[in-house]
């Protein structure tokens, strides 16, 4: 039996009790097979918000409800949540490979791969299921547990309902997407705490996008584990976060564990934290981070889903995505609102805000839903237009060898529009690129060999010109800009040796 004296002691907000009246109501008016998706953004209480849905159906539907999660941890809090509110539940572990005592719990919490092992050995593994509730259903995985519970509703719940496979729209497995409040409206209301960004101007040249749409790890780990990456990611801390409850996230443990480094070197409290850690070495770190005042967490993927630390008031991006998704749940984890906390501050790092847009700013959820390509290449397309506003920033090693005040004045775009106006060949811009560069190597030079070892360090800032060139004529193919930039390259060389050969 359901114990609702227990539950009565905790009152939902008004915005989740509206949301929870809602979602039955879809449910009840659509009858089986009818598949909702529910968004919500991160902080607003989903996990509330679906047990007590869970709850309600139990009692008027007198069916079984299935929780599906994708990591453990996220079992174990459900499981906890729907016994505050007096659910019979059971978790079905890797542990648990038969439930004799089935008819005595109303709901199942399981990870997907677990419950597949034991459907794909015996489909009527758990029976009487009328509702599935897929926590984070933007992950794909859960797809295929929804063909042993073809008769049953299904309720995604997802703070963005933009699916992990570009290929898989959610679309596919659900019927309607239904909005709930707007990060902005959780703030305004009191629920969610504000942000206030920073971002900082990095040079992302070296990225490489991997076969799931967003930035390689290896390329991540060239990019931001560098000493000048380092440098800046210090120097942003210093300015902005100095004395906070700060949590960086990276993409890669290279760069985690060379982020730790450098600010143990400075004296800074600082952890680092990554998959790899045992259970208990996890629970230890993060017990250390809860109960230290400003320390400092470094971590790699672990803590975006399932981590829930109200104490955080800075969250650092040292590192780029193309991931909307992942962009809302790093930000998220510093939301959470306590009396003393109406604020907390975010460090972009990855160019991440002009590709994204601030946290707060209103996203067309119904537009994501049905057109979910076209909703995420509007704003890649427009990040990639704004990474070409970027003004480029030198090594310092080049700085130290060269005056590079010339090459930061010369604009191969500004050339461009200036020859077309004119009545001149567009081309004339890269001729005119390629002297800017010439002169700037040859007065630093001592001799041809050095010019090259010069030109080897404006590698970077030689594709960065000719990107902008291509960007420039709309011929910006990968051979094409391959072609050029050999042909520039090669035209650079004979010049140099021209005048420094015989020095």
């Amino acid at each position: 039996m359901i114990d609702t004296e227990l539950y009565q002691a905790k009152t939902l907000y008004p915005f989740q009790e509206k949301t929870v009246q809602s979602i039955l109501k879809e449910l009840a008016d659509n009858g089986k097979e009818f598949n909702l998706l529910f968004q919500l953004p991160t902080g607003g209480g989903k996990t509330v918000i679906f047990s007590e849905t869970a709850r309600r159906y139990i009692e008027t539907v007198k069916e079984k409800v299935l929780i599906l999660t994708h990591r453990i941890e996220l079992s174990v809090q459900t499981s906890k949540q729907l016994s505050a509110i007096g659910v019979n539940n059971k978790v079905i572990s890797s542990e648990v490979k038969e439930i004799p005592d089935e008819s005595e719990y109303h709901c199942f919490i399981a990870m997907v791969e677990t419950l597949n092992n034991r459907l794909n050995d015996d489909k009527n593994f758990i029976k009487g299921v009328g509702l599935v509730i897929v926590d984070e259903a933007h992950y794909n995985s859960f797809r295929k547990i929804f063909q042993f519970y073809g008769n049953a509703n299904i309720l995604g719940v997802t703070a963005t309902p933009l699916s992990s496979n570009k290929a898989l729209p959610l679309n596919d497995n659900y019927h309607k997407l239904l909005v709930g409040e707007s990060i902005a409206s959780l703030i305004e209301s009191g629920y969610l705490s504000n942000a206030e960004s920073y971002t900082y101007d990095v040079n992302l040249h070296g990225l490489k996008i991997g076969s799931n749409g967003d930035f390689t790890v290896s390329s991540s780990d060239v990019v931001y584990g560098n000493y000048f990456m380092q440098e800046k990611l210090l120097f942003a801390y210093e300015e902005v976060a100095v004395g906070t409850k700060t949590l960086i996230f990276n993409s890669g443990i290279d760069t985690s564990i060379r982020v730790e480094e450098t600010f143990k070197k400075r004296g800074y409290k600082i952890r680092h934290l990554d998959s790899t850690f045992s259970d208990k070495d996890r629970k230890d770190v993060l017990s250390w981070f809860k109960e230290t005042p400003d320390a400092i967490l470094t971590s790699v993927g672990i803590l975006t889903t399932g981590f829930d630390e109200p104490t955080v008031q800075t969250i650092i991006l040292n590192r780029a995505t193309r991931s909307l998704t992942l962009y809302h749940q790093m930000i998220g984890r510093g939301s959470r609102k306590l009396p003393n906390k109406d604020m907390f501050k975010v460090i972009d790092l990855g160019n991440n805000v002009r590709r994204f847009g601030i946290w707060q700013d209103y996203l067309n959820w119904q537009d994501a839903f049905r057109f979910p390509d076209r909703f995420l290449e509007a704003r890649l397309s427009e990040a990639e237009d704004l990474e070409f506003e970027v003004e480029f920033e030198f090594h310092r090693n080049v700085e130290d060898l060269l005056d590079t005040k010339p090459l930061y004045e010369f604009s191969i775009k500004d050339y461009y529009y200036d020859c077309i106006d004119s009545g001149r060949k567009g081309k004339d811009a890269v001729d005119a690129s390629l002297e800017n560069h010439f002169e700037a190597i040859r007065d630093a030079a001592e001799d041809y060999f050095h010019g090259l070892e010069i030109m080897g360090l404006l590698t970077d800032h030689i594709e960065y010109r000719l990107k902008h060139y291509t960007k420039c004529i709309t011929k910006s193919t990968p051979n094409y800009l391959k072609y050029i930039t050999e042909t520039y390259n090669r035209q650079l060389r004979q010049k140099l040796r021209a005048v420094l050969d015989d020095e």
